[in-house]
């Protein structure tokens, strides 16, 4: 099986080739390497490594904090590798089919993010609701949502009163960013977690207004 394992390390030389040292020696092969976030001589890297079947993930943890310094943030199931060149692709995506963008947007995006689902939301007169979703999205008819209209993109807190009781005892970690106009919003959720990152928010926005350019208002 493989796994998205989130590691928090000490941003100099040979740390990540100790972190792939010590995931080799339980028969680990990492897939595939992209670097989060650098701030504060910490680097925040995510790893998708391919592990034998029959070992359990738990031995992830332990074997990158056997490293010194090396924090793991979390460990999921993942299919596929990471491919930081996806946000071109999507955008290219949305482009030639503006009529559907919204669609090929929402479902692109969870991948781009490594979120587990993804919405996006419109607040008129009737309140909050859903006008696009990514197929594993929770369904949702109405919302609450006390910080729309939203001015920029920031993380939100999983454990306020709006938030659906069923996302609270996943654990989901959230950030929503405007697409295009305040009462217009993505909204992207990540079961489990790891929480999303300051450069993970604004990557998020930064999407999400390129392709805002192309989207049908």
């Amino acid at each position: 099986m493989s796994f998205l394992i989130r590691v928090q390390l000490p941003d100099s030389p040979g740390t990540l080739g100790a972190v792939a040292t010590a995931l080799g020696a339980i028969g680990a092969d990492i897939l595939s390497v992209d670097v989060v976030e650098r701030v504060g001589g910490v680097a925040i890297d995510d790893l998708v490594v391919e592990l034998p079947g029959g070992r359990l993930p738990d031995v992830l943890i332990t074997a990158a904090e056997s490293v010194a310094g090396v924090e793991v943030d979390a460990v999921r199931p993942y299919a596929g590798v990471l491919d930081t060149h996806r946000e071109l692709e999507l955008v290219e995506d949305v482009a030639a089919e503006p009529n559907d963008g919204l669609a090929i947007f929402t479902e692109g995006v969870p991948k781009i993010i490594r979120a587990g689902w993804a919405l996006v939301i419109t607040f008129d007169a009737d309140g909050a609701h859903p006008i696009a979703s990514s197929s594993a999205a929770p369904t949702v008819h109405r919302l609450e949502l006390p910080w729309l209209p939203l001015a920029r993109a920031t993380v939100l807190d999983g454990e306020e009163s709006w938030v659906p009781e069923t996302w609270q005892e996943l654990g989901t970690e959230l950030a929503a960013t405007p697409l295009g106009k305040p009462d217009r919003v993505l909204l992207v959720g990540r079961p489990g977690g790891p929480m999303f990152r300051a450069a993970e928010v604004a990557r998020l926005a930064h999407l999400a207004g390129i392709v805002a350019v192309v989207l049908p208002d």
